[in-house]
């Protein structure tokens, strides 16, 4: 872990380019972002220049180069977890809303991917009042959180996928996202969380998004400022707020590799027979509905399904790319 520097960072020089507003504000450099939201991280900025920045960066939005340098400095403000050995790349999973109306099957899809032999690491939040976590499901179909990486590494062995609590694989990251119950707004944290790359080597990031706004500008991180090196990722809008697909309709699903977008696959419209789903959307309803499917008791939803098999397709070759890369350089 770096050593960090724990002198007052002075932010006003940045509050008055970034705090004018929607319209008369500026953009930071990636560089000067990056020095910014790693103070930020390391308790570097006092309070009142905090609420600041959030506030200001909430109301003008970030840009690439922004997000590209908080980005840097977010990923190294912790440990990066070991590859574990696999014919897959380790496939990313962000889980940070739950549901609040329709079962939340984000479980299921990485239930799937890990049985089929692919590393599967999900991140995120415990428990969200009035939602149901990813985390509360997989409690009742006993999959442990993993609460260092030494126990990832041993969940990874046993064919599960691991999840681990933002708090303990970013637990500088998890304060900053602990702010909105103060300021009760979202801050740059949240969209951090859902692309960051936790891996030493490459990884497949399964992306979601809520707005529009957030679809332009991360599919233009992703095709300009991402390092490539980092591996690749899929972009769809969320299932509330989940990176799972959608089992009424399948949204769009875009693989951003190497600075290229690919669609690969299309929007679904409505369908007008519903998908058999769990009765309710609580946690232990959906866990017996999702070891019942695994079963094969339930059909999984054609959009998981598809989802599945595109995100294994992606973490093959992407693995297959890296111990080609490695075979070149030996």
């Amino acid at each position: 872990m770096t050593i960090h520097d724990h002198t007052p960072f002075p932010a006003a020089r940045f509050i008055k380019e970034i705090g004018r507003g929607k319209k008369g504000a500026r953009s930071l450099s990636r560089d000067d972002a990056r020095d910014l939201y790693a103070a930020m991280l390391e308790g570097r900025v006092s309070d009142l220049e905090m609420g600041g920045l959030m506030l200001a960066m909430r109301i003008k939005g970030e840009s690439v180069a922004e997000i590209a340098g908080f980005l840097d400095a977010a990923e190294a403000s912790f440990d990066p977890i070991p590859v574990p050995a696999a014919d897959y790349a380790p496939i990313v999973i962000p889980s940070y809303n739950g549901s609040r109306q329709m079962p939340n099957l984000t479980p299921l899809l990485a239930l799937l991917l890990a049985r089929a032999g692919a590393p599967v690491l999900i991140h995120g939040v415990e428990t969200d009042p009035g939602r149901v976590t990813t985390a509360e499901i997989l409690h009742y179909i006993d999959v442990p959180p993993a609460r260092s990486l030494d126990e990832a590494a041993a969940l990874f062995k046993t064919g599960l996928p691991v999840f681990m609590p933002v708090a303990d694989l970013a637990p500088r990251m998890a304060h900053l996202l602990s702010l909105r119950r103060i300021l009760g707004v979202r801050n740059s944290t949240h969209t951090l969380v859902k692309i960051m790359q936790p891996f030493y080597g490459p990884a497949l990031r399964l992306v979601s998004y809520t707005h529009p706004e957030y679809l332009a500008m991360l599919s233009d991180y992703f095709t300009t400022e991402a390092p490539v090196g980092r591996g690749d990722a899929f972009l769809m809008r969320g299932t509330e707020g989940e990176t799972v697909a959608n089992a009424k309709r399948a949204q769009q699903i875009e693989w951003l590799h190497q600075h290229e977008r690919t669609t690969l696959v299309q929007r679904q419209e409505p369908v007008d027979e519903m998908p058999p789903l769990p009765a309710q959307s609580d946690a232990e309803t959906t866990a017996a509905w999702i070891n019942a499917a695994l079963r094969g008791d339930e059909p999984v939803p054609a959009p998981i399904a598809e989802q599945v098999e595109q995100c294994l397709h992606i973490a093959k070759s992407l693995r297959q790319r890296q111990d080609a890369h490695h075979e070149q350089g030996s």
